[in-house]
């Protein structure tokens, strides 16, 4: 176990407001570094009040910040680890904190169990919807544009309101018996919405989200998580997006057969209709 799965521990059968899950992102993100911080170091890393983290840190059942991060310098082992220095100007470094969330992601995928799980419930469904809403569409159109060469029928839900309802009821009449759900922030309330109709429905749920504390993850049987980039004006989903393409290899491989017959099939047809030019 690694020093954020401890962490996340805190957290669970906890609500928490919005601006809690981004002090507890943030904890999680950086464990080992945030045992040592200050709350005022805590709010400036979460980007969020110093009183908001003193809320924060009561609503865990503590007196105070102080108390909470004892706690935290218990499950990360009392050993300090600097946060890394802010390296060229601030383009660079929201880049540079890309490769962060990728080899956080490399580090995660060390233990295959989750996403083998995920690969098996996906790539049993037929057909397979795909929830994307909001600055999650673009992610989940990606993810079943490639998906339709391998499985038979992905449908992407893409718009809110009672449309969704009605697709999710169409996709379960039809047989599917998983949904794949891209959630990231600013957590959609109409995503959260179609993830308490799908489990009504039937369905299992696979999340893509970025942490452990995402409240798209309180509605999934397996949640699978890569961070998103804020130093921006706008949220980078570089890791997101490579998680979905390691989603659809799990989907692949549990079914390796299946999968590349269907890419052979693709294969001829493209040729034959000469869409690509190489």
């Amino acid at each position: 176990m690694n020093d954020s799965d401890g962490v996340v521990g805190l957290f669970q059968g906890v609500r928490l407001t919005p601006t809690q899950r981004r002090i507890a992102h943030s904890l999680v993100q950086h464990a080992s570094a945030a045992a040592f911080l200050s709350a005022a170091e805590v709010a400036e890393l979460a980007r969020v009040s110093q009183p908001s983290v003193t809320r924060f840190a009561m609503a865990l059942g503590y007196d105070g910040f102080p108390a909470l991060r004892r706690r935290l310098r218990e499950l990360t082992g009392g050993g300090r680890v600097a946060l890394p220095p802010a390296v060229g100007n601030e383009l660079q470094q929201a880049v540079r904190g890309e490769v962060g969330h990728l080899d956080r992601l490399a580090d995660q995928l060390a233990d295959r169990a989750a996403l083998a799980a995920a690969g098996a419930l996906l790539a049993a469904s037929r057909p397979l919807p795909v929830l994307g809403l909001r600055a999650a569409a673009p992610l989940a159109a990606y993810f079943a544009y490639f998906a339709a060469k391998v499985l038979p029928d992905v449908r992407v839900l893409d718009s809110g309101g009672s449309l969704l309802a009605d697709r999710l009821e169409q996709a379960r009449a039809a047989g599917a018996t998983a949904l794949l759900a891209v959630v990231l922030p600013r957590y959609p309330r109409e995503s959260l919405d179609a993830l308490r109709e799908a489990r009504a429905a039937g369905l299992s749920i696979v999340v893509i989200t970025d942490s452990p504390v995402s409240p798209a993850a309180e509605h999934a049987d397996v949640a699978l998580t890569a961070a998103v980039g804020t130093q921006l004006v706008f949220d980078l989903h570089t890791a997101p997006m490579a998680l979905s393409m390691v989603v659809l290899q799990a989907i692949c491989d549990a079914a390796p057969d299946d999968a590349q017959r269907r890419l052979e099939e693709f294969e001829r047809s493209v040729n034959r209709r000469q869409v690509f030019t190489r």
